[in-house]
């Protein structure tokens, strides 16, 4: 028996195998060019494998074949380990008038379109355990889009009778494994593959992902697959395992369309991703993801705590850094619909943090100015979150209170927000005058306006500015555009009319600021070295 078995084989460490070295090297091109070029004795041989594809199991197989005139029953389940023997042994020699291991493989693997679900998830596990060979041999790239051509299939709303066979029904694919049986009742057709997917490796998600996108796999599927792989990977994995998948993921949902990866699941992961060390190009590219997006945001998708070491309750960082990824390189290219929306959204974000003791008055001033004032037709709620920035930072200078107020655009406060103004203690008395004469001077503008369309009323021409009431019924907003004068000149006049009523109210409502604004002063003047707070005035 000895002087048959004259070749030792330790594969991978993991066992040790004694064989013939002329029966195995017959058939491995690899063995033979290496036992050619040995100058060794016959005698005691022994070949170390450190990376042989599939391990021991794999090389049984083989042995199994060479030992059996180059015979062995090819299964879906052995063919891709004997596969990857064959090629990484070089097992091109045809003994016997057989085929040679590569090529009875090959025949195999040509039947790979009707393999069960679970002979597939097989196929892929040893094609992991075998990457280097299976990749370069091609093998793995053929039952990745195995793989997804099945759950293309599946993923289809409504399939047609020809792709309904017993190969192909979504009844096969879910039934093959214990997995998909468990999980009928939780996922939809579409999605019963999830769980299954999950023994794919980091390291090849990308292939799946993009034979995916080959097979043309719904983008929407995919980003729900990709947001499940990373919350179930994340359960068992380190930090620095955590790292690799979350910047695999964020880079494979950039490839997918932007309509089909939801807002609030990258929320979601942002959170995430900001307590790991992820790279600064993953991070970036995750919130430009979300800042194209901005628009669909809720005031709970930014409240994101701040780090750890930090006093702030929020990170307002981020929150900067979405809006300018949602701004681009400047707002000509934003639709206004979604420019007001986020506005609305930030008058929102800037009122919950203005509470916050630790908030810099630089850092709100930067939430607050980070987008133009063409976002909003109204400052009152702007307003109001300085105020409540104020109340809570009462020892601000008065240099720093004045540069809060840069936030406030006083032409757009509405009369009731610019009153409340006049008499707030808690802003300067520079502040108040500003307002009042921005006031004054829109004020002027509106007379100006009327005036000018008294000559409406004998003939009709153009009206080039249109002047419209609030949904609050107080404040007067200016515009330029055309307005079609109708022929009926009783309408015209009513409309006239009740202009010049509303010019009269703010007329009388101005002077009623400006009394008050010149008591304000006096009482400042008459106490400045005895209090710097402001009496409250009646209205």
């Amino acid at each position: 028996m000895e002087a048959f078995c004259d070749l030792q084989v330790d594969v991978n460490g993991e066992e040790t195998f004694i064989v013939n070295k002329k029966i195995i090297s017959s058939y491995s091109g690899r063995l033979g060019k290496l036992f050619s070029k040995s100058s060794c004795s016959t005698r005691n041989l022994k070949v170390i494998f450190n990376d042989f594809p599939g391990g021991a199991e794999s090389f049984e197989l083989m042995c199994r074949f060479c030992y059996n005139n180059g015979k062995i029953e090819i299964t879906p389940l052995n063919t891709t380990l004997l596969s990857c023997a064959a090629n990484f042994m070089e097992m091109s020699n045809s003994i016997s008038g057989n085929d040679n291991l590569i090529e009875q493989t090959e025949k195999s693997l040509e039947e790979i379109r009707h393999w069960t679900w679970s002979e597939l998830m097989a196929a892929l596990r040893q094609c992991q355990n075998s990457f280097p060979v299976a990749s370069k041999s091609g093998l793995l790239e053929r039952c990745l889009d195995s793989i997804t051509l099945r759950v293309a299939l599946a993923s289809e709303p409504s399939p047609s009778p020809s792709t309904s066979s017993s190969d192909y029904s979504g009844v096969r694919f879910s039934c093959d494994t214990k997995s998909t049986e468990s999980l009928k009742n939780s996922f939809s057709r579409a999605t019963w593959w999830f769980e299954d997917l999950l023994i794919t490796d980091v390291s090849l998600l990308e292939m799946m992902v993009r034979s995916m996108i080959k097979q043309k796999v719904e983008h929407g599927t995919i980003s729900k697959f990709l947001f499940f792989y990373q919350k179930s990977k994340f359960h068992n994995a380190g930090p620095h395992e955590k790292c690799k998948i979350m910047e695999m993921v964020v880079d494979l949902l950039c490839s997918l369309e932007l309509s089909s990866v939801p807002c609030k699941s990258l929320f979601g992961i942002l959170r995430v991703a900001l307590g790991l060390n992820i790279s600064k190009g993953c991070r970036n590219k995750l919130e430009i993801m979300i800042g194209s997006q901005m628009d669909q945001a809720t005031l709970d998708n930014l409240l994101v705590p701040s780090p750890q070491g930090t006093n702030s309750l929020y990170d307002t960082n981020v929150v900067l850094r979405l809006v300018k990824a949602f701004l681009k390189e400047g707002t000509c290219d934003v639709p206004e619909v979604q420019l007001k929306k986020v506005a609305n959204l930030m008058d929102l974000y800037v009122a919950e943090v203005a509470p916050d003791p630790c908030l810099k008055p630089s850092k709100f001033l930067a939430l607050a100015m980070v987008l133009p004032d063409s976002a909003r037709d109204s400052f009152d709620d702007m307003y109001h979150a300085v105020d409540m920035y104020l109340e809570v930072h009462a020892g601000l200078s008065e240099e720093e209170k004045i540069k809060m107020s840069r936030a406030l655009n006083y032409r757009k406060l509405s009369a009731e927000a610019c009153k409340h103004l006049s008499e707030n203690s808690k802003f300067p008395s520079k502040i108040i005058a500003q307002a009042v004469n921005s006031q004054q001077f829109k004020l002027k503008s509106l007379i100006r306006v009327s005036s000018n369309s008294s000559a409406f009323t004998s003939s009709p021409c153009s009206f080039s500015d249109n002047i419209k009431k609030d949904e609050a019924g107080e404040q007067i907003v200016l515009y330029a555009g055309d307005l079609e004068l109708s022929t009926d000149n009783v309408r015209l006049r009513a409309q006239l009319q009740g202009m010049q009523s509303r010019v009269t109210e703010l007329e009388k409502l101005c002077r009623k600021m400006q009394n008050q604004m010149a008591k304000v002063l006096r009482s400042r003047v008459s106490s400045s070295h005895k209090s710097r707070s402001l009496p409250r005035l009646c209205s």
